[in-house]
């Protein structure tokens, strides 16, 4: 430590570049509280990134996307597990009767095709309403029997973080 403290001329400029030189100042700017606190700031921020859920409206794609799956291979529990205890649709039509008409639509075709066109999403806080168009076909396994399009407007509520579908209206289009 003597040579750094008494060292003149070219030599001191050298030596307060040196490795060691550096080493010892940055021991009071890095201690062990900047250590800790820097470790506390990456922490915390990898601890919100990780649970920071997905906007609104891409939470309710995602589970009408996968309700849409569940109908195209035939999984009607899949389907019924984005739909509300109080479901109300066309016709005064309950949850029991929309999973009745579902597993008999399954039952009946072989194969099941389900497109969906433009989606209209408003999200106020917990409700959201959907509006699509809705191409159904079903019947044998290469080509459809029958195929029929539908508007379907429906009515969302967010139950225990997950959305579900508490209404739903379909209209056939001619």
């Amino acid at each position: 430590m003597s040579e750094l403290i008494g060292a003149t001329g070219a030599n001191a400029g050298r030596l307060d570049r040196s490795i060691p030189f550096r080493m010892e100042n940055a021991k009071g700017i890095a201690g062990p509280r900047a250590w800790f606190a820097c470790m506390a700031l990456i922490l915390v921020t990898m601890l919100m990134s990780a649970c920071s859920r997905p906007p609104a409206e891409e939470r309710l794609r995602h589970q009408v996307e996968t309700m849409l799956e569940a109908v195209r291979t035939g999984n009607a529990r899949g389907f019924m597990a984005g739909v509300t205890e109080d479901f109300a649709g066309n016709g005064g039509m309950d949850r029991a009767a929309l999973h009745n008409l579902l597993r008999a639509q399954i039952l009946a075709n072989a194969d099941i095709g389900i497109s969906s066109g433009p989606w209209d999403i408003q999200v106020q806080g917990e409700h959201a309403s959907l509006r699509m168009r809705v191409i159904l076909a079903g019947g044998g396994r290469l080509l459809p029997d029958r195929a029929q399009t539908y508007d379907l407007t429906s009515g969302w509520r967010e139950e225990d973080g997950e959305w579900r579908v508490y209404y739903a209206e379909w209209k056939p289009l001619l």
